[in-house]
């Protein structure tokens, strides 16, 4: 099975060389690497370009964001199966894509496990993220899985569409629960660490982004599951990842 990893970037010249070099390290032969770069104005492309091979394939134009260039990445990917690693994260271990494949052989969406880790001591752990088995309705009670370890076969993208420009902050959980809740495609909860993830995030960098980002996923509950005005996951969500952060030291 051919997995594809798309990584987004634009002037991340810092850490995009640790997450492909961890995307180059996995066991897992049959895999594409896609970078789609919004014109970087520093060092990007050419730690990208370092990296040059057969299983690597590189965008690089302006784009309209963050989920503007995910899109174009879904667009021109090869696989047969595909997620994203975003260019300050990386992937646990060389066996991360052999266990997505594994899963993939037998279901049509796999998830796993994820660390955040410290942006500057990146074996320092900050909060782990512990998924549990998808059931249907997950999303009414909070439930979500980490995005940087969800990936999906191609007839899911096929079905489901890319990302919701209208959302700035949480078009990668609306695609999820399109992907999950609107569908009846199979899922499969992978119980390892898949990605360590650099901590401070898009929609978790500030009080505001959270609170954002919280506002975005109930517009889309509201838009595809009926809820109102108020939910119970506009709650439920954020107080599960402060039960993440205060199991972070165990």
């Amino acid at each position: 099975m051919r997995i594809s990893v798309v990584t987004v970037c634009r002037n991340a010249a810092a850490t995009i060389g640790d997450a492909l070099a961890s995307f180059f390290r996995q066991s897992h032969a049959d895999k594409q690497l896609v970078v789609v770069d919004g014109a970087s104005t520093d060092g990007t492309l050419a730690v990208v370009r370092s990296f040059a091979g057969e299983a690597l394939t590189v965008i690089s134009e302006p784009d309209r964001g963050l989920y503007d260039a995910m899109n174009k990445g879904l667009a021109v990917f090869s696989g047969d199966a595909v997620g994203f690693l975003n260019a300050d994260d990386r992937f646990h271990d060389e066996g991360s894509l052999a266990a997505v494949a594994d899963a993939l052989e037998t279901a049509d969406i796999c998830y796993a496990d994820l660390d955040y880790v410290d942006a500057a001591q990146r074996a320092q752990v900050v909060r782990r993220w512990r998924s549990t088995p998808w059931r249907k309705g997950g999303f009414r009670r909070g439930w979500m899985p980490a995005h940087p370890t969800f990936y999906c076969r191609r007839r899911v993208v096929d079905q489901v569409g890319g990302f919701d420009l209208r959302y700035r902050l949480a078009a990668d959980y609306d695609f999820m629960l399109r992907a999950l809740e609107l569908a009846d495609f199979s899922a499969v909860h992978i119980p390892r660490v898949l990605v360590d993830m650099g901590a401070g995030g898009l929609s978790s960098a500030s009080l505001r982004a959270r609170l954002c980002h919280n506002l975005e996923a109930l517009q889309s509950r509201r838009r595809w599951l009926g809820a109102g005005l108020v939910d119970y996951a506009l709650f439920a969500k954020p107080l599960g990842k402060a039960a993440q952060l205060i199991t972070a030291g165990s």
